[in-house]
């Protein structure tokens, strides 16, 4: 395990991939941030200098993205679990509080359904329990068809018109920059695979019941990627659990207004230490 002095970029070798990951501050739970497609671990670095100094925070760049680097193996929800489980039993993390954002919390569901016995409590952020429509999945295909006729710069350009609320481009425009630099990162195969594992995922709907932890549920009110609808759903299912809206806010609400998530994100991690 390579680490970085100042707890940033640490490197961990998985089975068959290197890891890369930022673990700040100290706790006997750690808060696990799972970041979402096609973004790495750099989404969260707000909210991990926010916490550190109160507990241990750990983000980490998934499979294929971010330094995570990985063009060989096909990508899918289940593997993405089994990288995160493989992680923390790595770095003997025997539990977690897991925070996922979109298609990271495709992956904290799946996980909590999997191996509920990991994790103190789940953070879901502008993410859905739902699996892709037929109509969805087709349009998810023909995306990556579009992609491998050249068409990369093409969903580049038309994903990040989807990310924002209306007022971000104008108000924040340094963070909108700094998300396309990460978007704009990522390699043809990256962004394909992980449209696959996307477009393949299974619902987590019917397991919301089942459910027995903790749960904190955030969501960008103009988000249109997954929309609020989807969060209050959940909300309805999991039983006790809290939904907190953010206005001004579309699907990367942690990036558009960081002193509402964090102070949502605090409170509840206060509740229940």
């Amino acid at each position: 395990m390579k680490t970085a002095a100042n707890g940033f970029n640490r490197t961990i070798d998985l089975k068959n991939v290197s890891i890369s990951y930022d673990d700040l501050g100290e706790g006997p739970i750690p808060v696990i941030f799972l970041h979402g497609f096609p973004f790495d671990k750099s989404m969260w670095q707000n909210q991990l200098e926010y916490l550190q100094s109160s507990r241990r925070v750990i983000a980490l760049d998934l499979r294929g993205f971010g330094k995570s680097k990985n063009e060989e193996t096909a990508l899918t929800i289940d593997l993405f679990t089994s990288d995160l489980i493989e992680f923390m039993d790595k770095l003997a993390i025997d539990k977690a509080i897991i925070c996922g954002l979109s298609m990271g919390g495709y992956i904290a569901l799946n996980s909590i359904h999997k191996y509920p016995e990991r994790f103190q409590a789940l953070i879901l952020c502008d993410t859905q329990c739902i699996a892709d429509t037929t109509e969805g999945k087709e349009k998810r295909y023909k995306t990556i068809d579009e992609i491998e006729n050249g068409g990369l710069i093409e969903f580049y350009e038309g994903f990040i018109k989807n990310l924002f609320n209306k007022d971000s481009g104008i108000n924040n425009k340094e963070m909108v920059e700094e998300l396309q630099t990460v978007v704009f990162s990522n390699t043809q195969s990256s962004i394909t695979k992980g449209l696959v594992a996307m477009a393949e995922r299974t619902e987590t709907c019917s397991y919301l019941a089942s459910i027995a932890v903790p749960t904190l549920i955030i969501c960008g009110r103009e988000d249109v990627l997954t929309p609020l609808g989807q969060s209050e759903f959940m909300n309805g299912k999991i039983k006790n659990s809290i939904l907190k809206v953010i206005d001004k806010a579309g699907h990367v609400s942690n990036l558009e207004q960081p002193q509402e998530f964090n102070k949502y994100l605090s409170n509840f991690l206060n509740a229940i230490s």
